[in-house]
């Protein structure tokens, strides 16, 4: 099976390509539009600004690249923000795939709401499973997270967290999917979701 890692200038690629080898999996790190295209599952991992994210990818062709893909696609973190309609993060319009809209987190900095400190940056529990990617994956189940932006609910949610207010730590539509944390660094459940992805028909 071929897994391609997509970089770009906001990939966390290492530390995914890492959790990947810890499973037994190789997967190439690419660009390369023909060796996304190839690949049987391709992940679109993100750390960073969602404007110069998609200003990167528009240059070099890759929005066209990973709308058009046909096989599993996972998008992690920034990756996920990515694949929604439009990110507040510099006004961007994203790649539309998701439905929802990415906000920020606005603590308002005013009465219990003071605690919460912007970005999240922690561990904190999914809720409400509803796809294959969490098979074998127990609801208050936690993973980490590290985010200052948050996809809204929708009919395309498949995973739920709450940090202020519930949002969507997990989004599908057809053959893409979206996680909001970091399942590479979320030890045994993330691994456990990665292996879940990787055996996706």
């Amino acid at each position: 099976m071929k897994l391609a890692i997509i970089k770009y200038n906001a990939g966390n690629v290492q530390s995914v390509w890492y959790a990947l080898q810890r499973l037994g999996i190789y997967a190439s790190i690419t660009s390369e539009p023909e060796e996304i295209v190839g690949a049987d599952k391709v992940i679109f991992p993100g750390v960073g600004h969602a404007q110069s994210a998609m200003e990167f990818l528009k240059a070099h062709g890759l929005d066209r690249v990973i709308t058009g893909l046909t096989q599993p696609v996972l998008g992690i973190c920034l990756g996920l923000q990515l694949l929604c309609s439009h990110s507040e993060e510099g006004d961007t319009p994203c790649l539309g795939i998701f439905n929802p809209r990415v906000r920020k987190f606005d603590n308002g900095g005013v009465n219990e709401k003071e605690a919460y400190k912007i970005p999240q940056m922690g561990w904190n529990t999914l809720k409400n499973l509803k796809s294959p990617l969490f098979e074998g994956v127990s609801e208050n189940s936690y993973v980490y997270f590290v985010h200052s932006y948050y996809a809204e609910l929708s009919d395309q949610t498949i995973a739920t967290t709450e940090y202020l207010l519930p949002y969507s730590a997990s989004l599908r539509k057809d053959n893409f999917f979206g996680v909001q944390f970091h399942p590479e660094k979320s030890a045994e459940v993330g691994a456990k979701i990665l292996e879940n992805f990787i055996k996706l028909p």
